[in-house]
């Protein structure tokens, strides 16, 4: 039955895609609004030139006349006004991560020819940053290991299922409006009150699934769209984490063999096996007595968090190597003040600052996730062997057990319309495999593949992904086919 209804919730969602409980005269207020603009004040907006004002949407699309929330807004006008054809917003990914300055990392990469002809809007979506915000309050971060066993696993679950109660303390009745379609929907309310027919978009990461929910709910209002490192909308939530597994282990092995080539500096072994074998001890070592550095208490749930956000591009192979060295150090009993770095993402970890609730609690709000707690538990043990470092992460319990039905079924995205998607084949977050099935959801797409990267995010990176976006920002044409990038 349930299954049933949730069919007919998708179909519903399909035939009338942007359409919410209200009908569009009540919603009126909102895009006929008028945006009082002024200085965002923060300097490197206000030293590139850009404005910024406060979008007013409602808080519930189905209740119009009920509570409202504000959008916070950022506009980069078009450089040459009588060659100007409309506005570029834009989202950096997340979920939850704020956008109100992603243009000024753009826009370095935009050909002069870009710049002229769109006003380059960034945006705060609902609850994240400047825009009214989800403030759960957590005391870590939800993005945590499993540990070793089943005692550590069950604190897991307690400190999980602790973190959904305290959005739900926190944020009360407000917390299932802040959702992906609602973002969408915010979206074309900025199209609205910013006098646009039409909106163009560059998305990164979750932003690619923003802007894929956003095409499908809103096809007539898309423009041309360029989406990259692609999530794949059919396993956007929990399971796009676990995919997340062996691409991860794969960089490992990469920056143990960066490291090992290095190792008259960073002291973890002279061979990749050895390296990998150093990272293991330590985690273990995590586990039987949490290393002490600084002020911090660094266990084997922490831990692979830290590797995590490090070994996803090798630039930051360095940084990684020597936090390693220092972590290997203070659990030598060795005294270890942290590297400033290190000490500020540890402080994240352990201290929820910043809180990174917003992030799941758009997820969460989105997407259903399994409710029992075995269910994940036999997900970390069967990934043990294989990914051994990232298995009990990527597959570990997360607050959506906790959290309550999403308030709307997730948008099935199937259409024809035209886009540009980027991907990279060793992407660590969206996996290659994602991108490919966006652009089959997606038929009028064109995928821009760039080989042998382990990067997560294209543009701007590699000459030829970024090209491509140039040339079709600038003349609104599509490649005529699929494009492989030569390996740079």
């Amino acid at each position: 039955m349930r299954r049933a209804i949730v069919s007919v919730a998708l179909a519903a969602s399909m035939l009338a895609p942007g359409s919410a409980a209200a009908g569009d005269s009540e919603l009126n207020r909102y895009y006929d609004q008028a945006l009082s603009w002024k200085p965002c004040g923060t300097a490197d907006l206000d030293d590139a030139g850009a404005q910024c004002a406060d979008v007013t949407v409602p808080l519930d699309y189905a209740d119009p006349q009920g509570r409202t929330i504000t959008v916070a807004i950022s506009r980069l006008a078009a450089t040459d006004p009588s060659r100007r054809r409309g506005i570029m917003l834009s989202n950096p990914g997340g979920p939850g991560g704020p956008g109100l300055d992603m243009q000024l990392f753009l826009r370095p990469d935009f050909t002069p020819d870009v710049l002229a002809r769109y006003d380059l809007i960034g945006m705060d979506p609902r609850g994240v940053g400047r825009s009214t915000p989800i403030a759960c309050h957590w005391p870590v971060a939800g993005l945590r290991s499993a540990g070793a066993d089943v005692p550590d696993y069950a604190e897991s679950v307690a400190t999980q299922a602790d973190l959904a109660q305290r959005c739900r303390n926190a944020t009360g009745d407000a917390l299932p409006h802040f959702t992906t379609r609602n973002t969408a929907r915010d979206m074309d309310v900025i199209r609205a009150a910013l006098g646009e027919q039409r909106i163009n978009y560059f998305g990164g990461s979750y932003g690619t699934y923003l802007g894929a929910v956003f095409i499908q709910m809103f096809p007539e209002r898309s423009d041309r769209m360029v989406l990259d490192s692609a999530v794949d909308p059919q396993r956007y939530g929990i399971t796009m984490l676990r995919d997340m597994g062996p691409a991860n282990e794969a960089a490992l092995d990469a920056w143990a063999e960066w490291t090992a080539e290095r190792d008259g500096e960073y002291r973890l072994g002279a061979d990749r096996g050895r390296v990998r074998a150093a990272v293991a001890a330590l985690i273990d070592r995590a586990n039987r007595q949490p290393i002490r550095i600084g002020v911090h208490q660094v266990d084997d749930e922490v831990l692979p968090a830290l590797i995590f956000d490090l070994v996803a591009n090798p630039k930051t192979y360095g940084v990684l190597a020597a936090q390693m060295r220092q972590l290997t150090d203070a659990a030598d009993g060795r005294p270890v003040q942290p590297s400033a770095e290190l000490d500020e993402k540890l402080r994240g970890l352990l201290a929820g600052q910043p809180d990174d609730s917003p992030t799941w609690a758009i997820m969460c709000n989105d997407i259903p996730a399994p409710r029992d707690p075995l269910e994940y538990w036999n997900a970390i043990e069967a990934s043990r062997s294989t990914q051994p470092v990232f298995g009990p992460f990527v597959n570990n319990i997360r607050p959506c057990a906790f959290w309550a039905d999403p308030i709307e079924a997730p948008t099935l995205v199937r259409n024809a319309s035209p886009a540009l998607i980027l991907q990279a084949t060793g992407d660590t977050r969206t996996v290659y495999e994602s991108g490919v099935a966006l652009h089959r959801a997606m038929t009028g797409s064109r995928l821009i593949t760039a080989p042998d990267q382990r990067i997560h995010g294209v543009f701007g990176k590699v000459p030829c992904p970024t090209a491509a976006v140039n040339a079709y920002l600038a003349d609104g044409v599509l490649p005529e086919g699929d494009v492989t990038c030569e390996t740079s």
